[in-house]
C-alpha cells in the first residue's frame, strides 16, 4: 500500500477484499520463506488437504449442486425444515418486506454466531439439541420467531432499533438456554454487538434499501462495504484510524511498526459471513449481487484448523497448542492470514480437480462445500469432541 495514501483512503483500503488477499498474501509469502515466528508452511501437503475437501464435498453434494457458504443452511440443521417454516409465516408480504425481515434474521443470527465454547448446547423445544454454530443458528432462529428483537408485539417477525437496543441479557441467555451448567462464550460481547446494531440502522433490514438504492445489480464487494460502514461503529475495542472503527482488523510486527497501517491486516470474517448470508434474501428482493468471488474465505477456527491438523501449518512453539489466546494475540493474527491465502489455494486445486472455472465454483461454493466440513471432520478425528487444535478466548464478536 503506498504511504501517500490519505488517511480516509487507508480505511477505504482495508475495507476492501483486495486488502484482505493482499496483506495475507504476504504473510504467506513470508511463511513460505521460513520468516514468520508462530507457524511454518508446508505446501507439500496442501494436494492432501484438496482431496480431502474434495472426498468431503462430494460425500455431502454428490452432484456438486453446492450452495454459497452461508447461514441459510444451519437454519435447516438435523432435516427440520424451518426455513419453510419462515417462508409461510412471509409468504403474504411484498417481495421486498420478505428481503427485509430475512435480513433482520440473518443479520442478528451471523452477529449472535461467535465461538459458543466447548459445552454450550441447546434444546429445541419438542426437538433435537444442537452445540456450536448450527446451536447458535438454532437458537437464534427461535428467539427471532418469537418477537425478541422486535418492539412491536404486532410485529414480531422484525427486528428494530428499539428492539435491540432494548434487549437484556437475560433475555438473551433465556433465549440461549444459558445456565451455570451450559456456559455460553461471551454472551456480553453478543448483547453488545446487538444493542450496538440498534443504534447504527432503524432495521437490520434497512441494508435492503441502502443497496437497492445502488440498482438492480451490485458487486458482492459492494455489499460487503455497505455492511463495513454500516455496521463498523458496532465493533468494540478495535483499531480505529481516522476516528473510524476498523473492526476485524490486527497489526501483525513482520508487517511493519505496530502503530503504522502497514502492519495491519484486515479479515472482516464476520461481515464477510454476514455478506455471503444476505446473497439469498436480496436477491428474492429483486437484486442481483454479481462477482462472488471477490471475497475471501473465512478466517475461523473450522478453516484454519484444517491446515494445522492437516500439517500445514506447523506451530513453532508447542504452546500454540496448549494455551488460549485472545483474537488480537499476533499468533492468532498470523494463523488466520495464512487461513485466507491458503483457502484460495485450494479453491483452486479443487477447481483443477473437478475440471471446473472460478464462476462455476466460487470460494463461496468450496468453503460449504468443502473446507469448512473438513476442518470439522479432522478436528473430531484427532480431539474427543471436535475442539479445535488451537484455542481462542472468544469474546463473541470475532470467531
Amino acid at each position: 500500500m503506498p504511504e501517500t495514501l490519505t488517511p480516509s483512503a487507508t480505511v477505504a483500503f482495508l475495507r476492501s477484499p483486495r486488502a484482505i488477499r493482499e496483506r495475507c498474501r504476504a504473510l504467506l509469502e513470508l511463511g513460505l520463506a521460513g520468516r514468520l515466528a508462530h507457524f511454518q508452511v508446508d505446501m507439500s501437503r496442501l494436494p492432501g488437504v484438496a482431496d480431502f475437501v474434495l472426498d468431503v464435498t462430494r460425500e455431502s453434494y454428490p452432484s456438486l449442486d453446492i450452495p454459497v457458504h452461508s447461514r441459510w443452511g444451519h437454519f435447516d440443521v438435523g432435516g427440520v425444515r424451518r426455513n419453510a417454516q419462515l417462508e409461510a409465516r412471509l409468504a403474504a408480504l411484498p417481495h421486498a418486506e420478505r428481503a427485509r425481515a430475512k435480513l433482520d434474521l440473518v443479520i442478528t443470527s451471523v452477529l449472535l454466531d461467535a465461538g459458543s465454547g466447548p459445552s454450550w448446547k441447546y434444546v429445541e423445544p419438542g426437538g433435537g439439541t444442537y452445540a456450536r454454530s448450527e446451536g447458535l443458528a438454532v437458537a437464534s432462529f427461535h428467539m427471532f420467531l418469537s418477537g425478541a428483537f422486535s418492539s412491536d408485539p404486532k410485529q414480531p417477525l422484525q427486528a428494530d432499533a428499539e428492539g435491540l437496543r432494548r434487549l437484556s441479557l437475560e433475555a438473551l441467555a433465556r433465549g440461549f438456554q444459558v445456565t451455570a451448567d451450559n456456559p455460553l462464550a461471551g454472551l456480553e460481547g453478543r448483547l453488545a454487538l446487538l444493542q450496538g446494531l440498534g443504534r447504527v440502522l432503524p432495521r437490520p433490514g434497512a441494508l435492503y434499501d441502502l443497496l437497492a438504492a445502488r440498482g438492480a445489480r451490485v458487486t458482492a464487494t459492494e455489499v460487503l462495504s455497505q455492511v463495513l460502514e454500516s455496521l463498523g461503529p458496532i465493533w468494540p475495542g478495535r483499531v480505529t484510524l481516522d476516528g473510524v472503527n476498523l473492526g476485524d482488523v490486527w497489526p501483525h510486527s513482520a508487517l511493519g511498526a505496530g502503530d503504522h497501517p502497514d502492519s495491519l491486516v484486515p479479515f472482516h470474517k464476520l461481515s464477510q459471513w454476514l455478506t455471503y448470508s444476505l446473497l439469498e434474501p436480496l436477491e428474492e428482493g429483486g437484486l442481483r449481487v454479481t462477482a462472488l468471488d471477490a471475497l475471501t474465505g473465512l478466517p475461523e477456527y473450522r478453516n484454519g484448523g484444517l491446515f494445522v491438523d492437516a500439517g500445514v501449518l506447523v506451530p513453532r512453539e508447542a504452546r500454540l497448542l496448549q494455551e488460549a489466546f485472545a483474537p488480537g494475540a499476533e499468533p492468532i493474527v498470523e494463523w488466520r492470514a495464512l487461513t485466507v491465502a491458503l483457502l484460495d489455494e485450494v479453491g483452486k486445486s479443487v477447481r483443477e480437480r473437478l475440471g471446473m472455472t472460478a464462476e462455476q465454483l466460487p470460494l463461496a461454493k468450496v468453503l460449504q462445500g468443502g473446507t469448512w466440513s473438513a476442518g470439522r471432520k479432522i478436528a473430531a478425528q484427532k480431539r474427543p469432541g471436535g475442539p479445535p487444535p488451537i484455542r481462542i478466548e472468544s469474546d463473541g464478536t470475532v470467531f
